[in-house]
């Protein structure tokens, strides 16, 4: 029925997400240039890509990005929390929309936009920051922890739930690798 994730070729979790960052830009061209039922299956996996990706962020990544990053980590991730919670309220008022309207093509073009330079800001603001701050055993026992709540990930977006999400669900991330961490 959905599709299914891409537990990627990458040996950390930063090249895990990055495999998925080129999912998501492949898809977001492959809906714009389709339409019927080709448009209706690209937007499906890509809003379900997104969601997962998203979710397992907020519940890993971010947190992790917290403890490891001591200066400025805070106001990293709270950017991309923002960014993250605009994209899913987009996808979903695009949700709403008829595949085949010419409002769906604009909000969609704007997202994709959007969503890219998201995916970048992540990339070199957050990502490179967390290669640099966590050994390898680190970033892959992140890359298990991001698979497992993508897995677990709902199917549809929960737009302003990411406070609750990284304090709740991702304290107990950051606690198991806080741990980790200061066990070396």
């Amino acid at each position: 029925m959905g599709s299914k994730i891409n537990l990627g070729n990458g040996s950390s979790v930063v090249a895990f997400l990055r495999e998925q960052h080129e999912d998501i830009k492949r898809l977001f061209a492959t809906m714009i240039i389709s339409t019927g039922n080709e448009r209706e299956r690209a937007f499906n996996e890509l809003r379900r890509l997104i969601y997962v990706h998203e979710t397992a962020e907020e519940q890993v990544v971010h947190p992790a990005a917290l403890h490891a990053l001591k200066a400025g980590g805070r106001a990293i991730v709270e950017e991309r929390l923002r960014e993250e919670n605009e994209g899913k309220r987009a996808l979903a008022e695009l949700a709403t929309l008829d595949l085949s309207s010419a409002e769906f093509e604009t909000k969609a073009r704007e997202l994709q936009a959007a969503v890219l330079a998201h995916a970048e800001s992540e990339e070199t603001k957050e990502f490179a920051k967390l290669e640099q701050a966590l050994d390898s055993n680190e970033l892959l026992r992140l890359k298990a922890s991001v698979i497992g709540a993508e897995a677990a990930a709902p199917m549809h977006p929960h737009p302003g739930v990411e406070s609750a999400l990284v304090n709740k669900v991702g304290g107990r991330t950051r606690d198991s690798v806080t741990h980790k961490h200061s066990a070396r």
